[in-house]
């Protein structure tokens, strides 16, 4: 069972042209409707996330700050990130959408997604970045430890962009496991998210980072994910799971030199499924419309089906891995042998 959670309020964080935009979302959700995967039973209405909720991870002057440029009617927050008068509202419910879907996880449902805009995974304690506003994945995690006493997230995101702010945010923390798979970030932005960063203090060796060179295709990460997780997921035992999603990586995306193809996406559901039977997806980047929209219907729908039968969106023929893939996988190994086994 899989639950989407949504609003037609996201398209008032209005970018114009800006990659991120509002006909993302429009795009992926028309498509399941048209698809038959989703009917209005299955879609869940966000609360926007209090005061409390974002200041457990974002500082009240940056949020100030934030409501006050937006209330003064927006524009570029930097170089990149771009707000209209009602982006801050939109951004809390963005946050509240990560909420509502870890509060079904927790309550009955085996997944629930929360497809909001803007993306979160950029923004730190005390900025935004990267299109990103409020941390909408932390703000949840944090409402989960803090409501619901859970002790132990594990976070995987595969966007093709580094979660700089997710790992600023829980860098010292032994209790949550961020494991990011993204290009590599000598190629692309944040320009952070190297093997040697793991994490700070009692947070050592609990921000796993796997760096991949431009190029990678689906056998690349199908070959280091196979390596990795299950070891790594099983020593840790997390009492509650997010899938930071991203599309970006598709070989279609115009912001990245990644190669994964539409099937890598239902590949990592089916095989996150063997190791978690419950888990909250949080949409981050992807802007590639088309190529969202077919890769989204697919991981769904393995999702729905309950599908754990990952070899059938495996390459066919013999999986072809390049070198510098594997170098990676040794340094990675190397480096986190005092942590972990794989």
């Amino acid at each position: 069972m899989i639950s989407l959670v949504n609003s037609p309020e996201y398209a008032q964080h209005q970018t114009g042209s800006h990659p991120e935009n509002q006909e993302r979302l429009e795009v992926m959700m028309n498509h399941l409707i048209k698809e038959g995967e989703v009917g209005k039973s299955d879609i869940h209405q966000p609360i926007p996330a209090s005061d409390d909720d974002l200041l457990r991870v974002h500082t009240a002057h940056y949020l100030k700050h934030l409501k006050n440029f937006t209330g003064s009617g927006g524009g570029y927050l930097d170089f990149d990130t771009f707000t209209s008068p009602q982006s801050y509202e939109i951004a809390k419910l963005a946050a509240g959408g990560a909420i509502t879907a870890s509060k079904l996880v927790f309550d009955h449902v085996d997944f629930a997604y929360s497809m909001a805009r803007p993306p979160g995974h950029h923004a730190t304690p005390d900025s935004a970045m990267g299109f990103c506003l409020i941390n909408n994945l932390a703000v949840a995690l944090e409402y989960m430890r803090e409501k619901h006493g859970l002790q132990k997230f594990l976070i995987l995101d595969f966007d093709a962009h580094y979660g700089n702010g997710n790992a600023e945010i829980f860098y010292q923390d032994p209790h949550v496991l961020y494991i990011s798979i993204h290009q590599d970030p000598h190629t692309i932005f944040p320009g952070k998210g190297f093997i040697e960063e793991t994490g700070k203090g009692k947070g050592k060796g609990f921000n796993l980072n796997i760096p991949m060179s431009p190029g990678s295709k689906t056998s690349d990460y199908i070959y280091i994910l196979e390596k990795i997780l299950a070891p790594v997921l099983r020593k840790f035992n997390a009492d509650f799971y997010f899938l930071d999603v991203g599309f970006d990586g598709h070989r279609e995306d115009p912001l990245s030199s990644l190669q994964l193809d539409d099937d890598f996406y239902p590949w990592i559901a089916c095989y996150m499924q063997k190791l978690t039977p419950k888990m909250v997806l949080i949409l981050e980047g992807g802007y590639s419309k088309d190529a969202m929209a077919r890769s989204n219907l697919k991981m769904i729908k393995v999702l729905k089906d309950k599908s754990t039968h990952e070899d059938q969106w495996r390459p066919p023929g013999k999986m072809m891995v390049k070198d510098e893939t594997k170098r990676i996988f040794k340094t990675i190994q190397d480096t986190f042998s005092p942590y972990f086994t794989f």
